[in-house]
C-alpha cells in the first residue's frame, strides 16, 4: 500500500512538473506526461505483429506492462510474460527518460539473481519529429549497420492503448498492445528491483 501511495504521489509531481514546464503543446512533454498519467497502474497485453523466425513469444502468453516508477524525468515499465501458469519472466524493463527537447529508451535486461543478462541498458534517442501520442526511438548501431532507420516505436492514447514495438524505416517489426481501459493487480517487482 505504501509503495502504492508512493507511485501515486511521483505521478501527481510528474503531472505537476510538466504543466509547469510550459506549453502543453510541446510534443515531448506531452508524450512523457501521457504516460505518466497511467504510473502506478498495471495492463495486460497481447502480441500483436511478430518476427518471422521470433521465437520470445508464442502469442498466447499473458502480458502485463506496469507503470512502475515515475520522477519527473524518468519513467520505468517492467514487462511481465507468463511463461507457464503462475511462472513468469520479470526480466526486463523499459526505461524512458526526458531530456527536455528529446526522450531516451533504455532496455533493462536482468537474471533472475537480479544481475545484469550481457546485453542491457541498450537504446536510443527521439528520432525524426516527436508526437505528443507516438514516438520513435532511433538505434544507432543497428541503422549505420543496415542502412536504414531501425529502432523502437511507442504509441500511447491515454485511457486506451500503450504500444510497444520494434521498427524498421518508421513501420513496425513486431509490437504488443496493451489494454488501458482496465487496469490489473500490480506484478511483484522486476528482477533485479528492491
Amino acid at each position: 500500500m505504501q509503495q502504492q501511495l508512493r507511485t501515486t504521489g511521483s505521478a501527481l509531481a510528474v503531472l505537476l512538473f510538466i504543466n509547469g514546464c510550459g506549453s502543453e503543446e510541446d510534443p515531448v512533454d506531452q508524450f512523457f506526461q501521457n504516460l505518466a498519467q497511467h504510473c502506478g497502474n498495471a495492463y495486460e497485453g497481447e502480441l500483436v505483429v511478430d518476427r518471422p523466425g521470433d521465437d520470445m513469444l508464442e502469442g498466447n502468453e499473458l502480458l502485463i506492462a506496469h507503470f512502475r516508477e515515475c520522477t519527473e524525468d524518468e519513467i520505468r515499465i517492467p514487462f511481465h510474460i507468463e511463461t507457464d501458469p503462475d511462472e513468469w519472466d520479470r526480466s526486463r524493463t523499459w526505461i524512458i527518460t526526458h531530456h527536455g527537447d528529446s526522450l531516451e529508451i533504455r532496455h533493462d535486461h536482468r537474471y533472475e539473481d537480479g544481475s545484469d543478462e550481457e546485453n542491457t541498458m541498450y537504446g536510443g534517442f527521439t528520432h525524426l519529429a516527436p508526437d505528443g501520442n507516438r514516438h520513435e526511438f532511433l538505434y544507432p548501431p543497428r541503422t549505420e549497420e543496415e542502412g536504414v532507420p531501425l529502432g523502437w516505436r511507442l504509441e500511447i492514447e491515454p485511457g486506451e492503448r500503450y504500444t510497444y514495438g520494434t521498427m524498421r524505416e518508421s513501420e513496425f517489426t513486431w509490437r504488443v498492445d496493451f489494454d488501458l481501459t482496465e487496469t490489473v493487480e500490480e506484478p511483484p517487482p522486476p528482477w533485479g528491483s528492491e
